[in-house]
């Protein structure tokens, strides 16, 4: 089974006077003149297609998604003409992004239960009340979508981005990864010997904040960074445009008995996709890709092998 993340940053689709459109990727901090809005949004979406094609995973884990009418027509009108093998088994779930971006799931196989977590607060995972959420806040800013599948469960997760203030938001980031933490508990009798993965945009920063990495708890579990398993400078898969900003927010974090499994499993980052002047990448990139735009996405789709499941 080969297992992907990847963050398609801002995927809505919009209904417009010409049919609908999916937005292109791009923040407001990133702005273009309308006159060439819609071509680059087009592109953008052809290059995140031609980036999941060269990834071929049997299931990908996605962040940034609006709903699943959006990730529907993603997959009809994005993937299968640029030759992607289907993924019948779709799902993105509303979660609490203000903006209605969730974390999704699409799967070749089909998963055995998939689960939303966007309800679970401090009281409902037996964790204390802290000052940025009450005991019966919303703990998640997104959602942690667990997936069963045959073999592994998939905790897909996309936690608080590290602004407008870095040591708040690095408090609210280790919450959700208590949380994560506190929902393998609950799932497993035994989770060092169960086979999990948790995966997707954990918003590390450059720098870490007092508060300490979000993954500690998962790490306290005895949970294997998998993006450690790859030397050092090749670990970075976000490049902010614009800007000399490197950073790797995309994890992988498995189980002891699942790292133990796949002792020599080593995650793979796709580059081929993001935009030219993200020069740390020498490889090479998918034609249309532009200096800044048009771009797959400001993250790299990270994929693993775990051949047997």
């Amino acid at each position: 089974m080969r297992v992907a993340t990847f963050n398609v940053q801002n995927l809505r689709l919009r209904q417009k006077e010409a049919g609908p459109r999916l937005d292109g990727a791009w923040d407001k901090d990133v702005s273009h003149g309308a006159d060439d809005r819609d071509a680059l949004a087009a592109a953008d979406r052809r290059l995140t297609a031609e980036v999941l094609r060269i990834a071929n995973a049997d299931v990908v884990a996605l962040q940034e998604v609006f709903d699943r009418e959006t990730l529907d027509h993603f997959h009809d009108e994005a993937l299968t003409p640029a030759g992607v093998a289907p993924y019948p088994h779709r799902f993105c779930l509303p979660g609490n992004d203000g903006r209605g971006l969730d974390v999704a799931l699409m799967s070749r196989r089909a998963p055995r239960r998939v689960e939303s977590h966007a309800a679970e607060t401090p009281a409902s995972l037996g964790l204390p009340a802290t000052a940025e959420c009450a005991a019966d806040a919303r703990i998640f800013r997104r959602d942690c979508l667990e997936a069963e599948m045959a073999g592994v469960t998939l905790f897909v997760c996309h936690f608080k981005a590290p602004y407008p203030d870095v040591e708040a938001s690095g408090r609210i980031r280790l919450l959700e990864a208590q949380a994560v933490a506190a929902l393998i508990r609950r799932r497993f009798a035994d989770p060092a010997a169960a086979l999990w993965l948790v995966l997707g945009d954990l918003n590390e920063p450059r720098e870490t904040p007092a508060a300490g990495p979000a993954t500690a708890p998962l790490v306290a579990m005895d949970g294997v960074d998998l993006m450690l398993r790859l030397p050092e400078g090749e670990r970075w898969s976000f490049h902010q445009p614009r800007s000399a900003f490197y950073s790797r927010p995309d994890a992988m974090i498995a189980s002891p008995a699942l790292a133990a499994r796949f002792p020599t499993a080593r995650p793979r980052i796709i580059r081929a996709g993001m935009e030219r002047e993200a020069d740390r990448y020498p490889g090479p990139r998918l034609p249309e890709v532009g200096e800044t735009r048009p771009h797959a996405s400001d993250h790299a789709l990270v994929a693993v092998d775990l051949s047997g499941l």
